[in-house]
């Protein structure tokens, strides 16, 4: 990674975090943490790092300011959560407009497309810390496009719910979630190791 690099990180709201509360814009998750490890293991290197995660978007919420919050700043990285609310909604608010499989991909393939930085796509993470739940069994077929797309564009892939999988299979009880899909510090410690291991030969 070039020295004064721009990593761009955008998502709903475990990327969110309380962004807009913070002075540094960072929020209290993942990003923060990824943001401290880059600082203090790589210092010369100035990198920058930009939260632009909004609680409880989806994937059109993204297709709508992706211009403004992602294109506009120019950044030479841009990391992807998403796909948690377009399958949450459909438990928690049926009665609404859904985003189902297909045009979760197509968007997504849109907003790949239109991005020349380097893609960093991470798998969602889980709905409910239970793998049988429906929420995870409806996050299947998103977590499968996620990596279909980072093949396809070349992106680095960030295992998230590879990860939490593991995890939740070894039997410690101890939660990552303080709801069963909003990380506790514990969470987020996992997500900004994956994303650190998936991207260590950037840096």
């Amino acid at each position: 990674m070039e020295k004064n690099s721009r990593i761009l990180l955008i998502g709903d709201s475990i990327t969110d975090t309380g962004r807009r509360e913070d002075p540094e814009g960072l929020g209290f998750g993942y990003v923060r943490l990824i943001h401290d490890e880059l600082l203090v293991t790589y210092p010369e290197k100035n990198i920058e790092i930009i939260n632009r995660g909004i609680g409880g978007d989806r994937v059109t919420n993204l297709q709508a300011r992706w211009d403004e919050d992602v294109l506009s700043e120019e950044p030479d990285y841009v990391s992807i959560s998403i796909g948690i609310n377009d399958v949450w909604r459909q438990l928690d608010q049926p009665q609404m407009e859904q985003v189902y499989p297909e045009q979760f991909e197509e968007i997504y393939h849109e907003l790949c497309q239109k991005t020349k930085a380097q893609l960093i796509l991470m798998e969602p993470t889980v709905i409910e810390e239970d793998l049988d739940s429906e929420g995870n069994r409806k996050l299947v077929d998103y977590v499968e496009i996620v990596r279909r797309l980072a093949k396809q564009y070349h992106a680095i892939l960030v295992p998230t719910h590879q990860d939490f999988q593991y995890y939740l299979l070894s039997g410690n009880e101890h939660p990552l979630t303080t709801d069963g899909v909003h990380m506790n510090s514990a969470g987020n410690m996992l997500m900004a190791r994956s994303w650190m291991k998936a991207c260590a030969a950037l840096f």
